[in-house]
């Protein structure tokens, strides 16, 4: 029974409104995600109830007989997908039915403080996904009551996937949710019982709860033996298993459930630890990464955390570090209580040898592909080899074996070709103990800049770095393997030989240095340069050109510094400046020599206009001197 008087109709939010289409059409072109979808909602919100109800005396028994029941009626072209989960009142509704910009999860987490919203945080969620049923409905009908509300707090939700939607206040016996679509006539296909079988077997057939599907009006036995009312997904947990009873293809769609990733796993481990402590783990190494995995570090919801196979949490960050946060999986512990809590976690030594195990595990995993090779690892490096760097920063530990991971370009590699570091010690000569290094903002940067030089004409190998982290990553990684890295951009080098400059070519340097003031530290006569006429060198502990770029970038203030720079004595335009008697002129070449060796850095001048009105006055001077008298 309905109420009139709290029945209304209402605008979507403009992000559905812009989006929905968008939602339907582009990101779920395969129609059959949708129950995929609508049943890991399903699922969250009966996780949500029986978290919930651990802390709440209120919510007491009504987490018994959990599970998820799909109804269809091919002569009335629906099919409704009900659970006994937590719900949602009015207000909730509203909330999470009428904008994609928020999901349930999210304005669930903004209701709580402290310690329960970190708890509550790591709970599925139901929002963007439910929008997917629009895919193959010309209209869905949501009927729901929260499980702590009386039954005269239910609330009906109507929508054609338009610009607006109808809700109104009813009655309503059962606790949880009711979500109920008129198929479209192109789609009612779909409601057939082998058809619906596959798809929920395919997508989600190790959903934790029992999923029950019913003909109406059919109570009959299929030609299997199967009662129409019978569980159609497995329901126990996979990871609980032996290893011996599954195959690659359980393992593959079990993952596919657990991360709705269509592309099946690089490699898992499935392990069950017996003695002291007790715990099952089943890791996943994915093949792509999601969207916003680089751009959000503080998202970590890689691995479900269970406890004696009840659901406790999802993106349990106390179990996976921030540079392992694209592995997936599971942990089911027997020895932690039910009702732990955030902080239990955050000291719990059971959970850091869980963690320990977690890391030393999700490491394997990555080494068995890296020893690979193939296509497989490229996958993996180009989507994860940027994240699993930022272990060198975080995780002293296990420093060295992440860096034995890393692969980089070098001055000696084509195209994309990329080398260990072990490697590359592998190629040093005998009396060489350091390992090279150039940061740069691109390979092609890297590649042409001056500083390779010296090294070139040497044969010395230098590793280019292009990544923003890799900054960050030569500041924690200062040896390897008993090897020192050093950048060839960073205070002076010993190559060999250095002979004492000239008195003429030590003047040479402080008239340089003179006209350039305040722009400059020390001018030197260079070891690095064989071609170039002069490079900008960074103090040994000082900020490297790029550095100082991607803090400029982020809005951070730099220290007062000044460059080095060194010179090519060897080159015609060096040589030239030293012949210059014209003070204005020298001064010119000066600027112009130091803006160089600022853009061949990937460096940014501070006037670029000056730049180019100086460049621009010494073509005119030389094409003028170059022109031939006319009469």
């Amino acid at each position: 029974m309905s109420s009139s008087a709290t029945a209304e109709t209402r605008s979507f939010d403009a992000e559905v409104h812009q989006l929905l289409k968008l939602m339907v059409n582009a990101l779920y072109s395969n129609r059959e995600i949708f129950l995929r979808e609508l049943i890991s909602n399903a699922s969250d919100a009966s996780d949500k109830l029986r978290f919930e109800a651990l802390t709440d005396d209120a919510l007491k028994g009504c987490d018994d007989d959990l599970g998820i029941r799909i109804e269809f009626d091919a002569a009335a072209g629906t099919l409704t997908i009900h659970d006994r989960g937590i719900g949602m009142n009015r207000e909730e509704v509203i909330e999470n039915l009428g904008t994609i910009a928020r999901s349930g999860t999210r304005r669930f987490l903004e209701g709580l403080s402290g310690d329960q919203a970190k708890d509550a945080q790591l709970i599925g969620q139901f929002g963007v996904g439910f929008y997917s049923a629009f895919v193959v409905a010309k209209q869905i009908q949501v009927e729901t009551r929260r499980a702590n509300e009386p039954a005269s707090n239910g609330v009906r939700w109507v929508s054609e996937g338009e610009n607006e939607y109808q809700i109104e206040t009813i009655d309503r016996a059962e606790q949880g949710t009711s979500i109920t679509l008129s198929l479209s006539d192109e789609h009612k296909d779909l409601l057939d019982r082998w058809t619906l079988r596959r798809i929920i077997r395919h997508y989600s057939n190790h959903i934790a709860f029992p999923i029950k599907l019913i003909e109406l009006g059919d109570d009959t036995e299929d030609d299997r033996g199967d009662a129409s009312d019978e569980p159609v997904n497995e329901s126990k947990a996979l990871w609980a298993r032996p290893r011996s009873e599954l195959k690659d293809e359980d393992y593959q769609a079990f993952y596919q459930s657990l991360s709705n990733d269509l592309q099946p796993p690089l490699q898992w481990a499935h392990h069950h630890v017996e003695g002291n402590q007790r715990y099952s783990l089943l890791l996943y190494l994915p093949a792509q990464a999601p969207f916003d995995l680089l751009i959000n570090r503080d998202t970590v919801e890689g691995l479900k955390l269970y406890i004696q196979r009840v659901f406790i949490m999802d993106a349990a960050e106390q179990l996976l570090p921030r540079y392992l946060r694209f592995m997936r999986g599971v942990v089911d512990s027997a020895d932690l209580p039910l009702n732990v809590s955030r902080e239990i976690l955050q000291d719990s030594p059971l959970l850091k040898k869980i963690r320990a195990a977690v890391v030393k595990r999700s490491l394997d995993l990555i080494e068995k592909v890296t020893e690979a090779g193939g296509e497989s690892w490229r996958q993996f490096y180009d989507a994860f080899g940027g994240i699993l760097k930022e272990g060198v920063i975080e995780d002293f530990e296990q420093r060295e074996r992440i860096a034995g991971l890393l692969r980089f370009a070098s001055s000696q590699t084509e195209g994309d070709d990329l080398t260990s570091l072990e490697a590359y010690i592998s190629r040093m000569p005998e009396d060489q103990d350091t390992i090279w290094y150039l940061t740069a903002d691109s390979f092609k940067v890297a590649k042409n800049s001056p500083h390779l030089e010296s090294f070139k004409a040497r044969g010395i190998e230098v590793l280019l770095l292009t990544d923003r982290i890799d900054e960050w990553l030569t500041g924690h990684l200062q040896t390897y393997q008993g090897k020192s890295l050093k950048s060839v951009a960073k205070g002076q080098l010993d190559l060999g030989e250095r002979p004492e400059p000239s008195s003429e070519e030590a003047q040479l340097a402080e008239r340089i240095k003179a006209a350039l003031a305040d722009r400059v530290g020390e001018v030197r006569p260079s070891q690095r340069l064989t071609e170039s006429p002069a490079c900008i060198v960074a103090d040994e502990h000082g900020l490297s050109v790029q550095m100082q770029k991607l803090m400029r970038q982020a809005g951070q203030t730099l220290p007062d510094s000044t460059p080095d720079l060194d010179i090519n004595l060897k080159h015609p335009l060096i040589e030239r400046m030293a012949a210059e008697p014209d003070t204005e002129r020298f001064a010119a070449l000066a600027e112009l020599i130091m803006d160089q060796a600022l853009l061949a850095e990937g460096g940014e001048l501070a006037d670029p206009a000056s730049y180019v009105q100086r460049v621009n006055a010494l073509l005119l001077d030389a094409l003028g001197a170059a022109q031939p008298n006319v009469d």
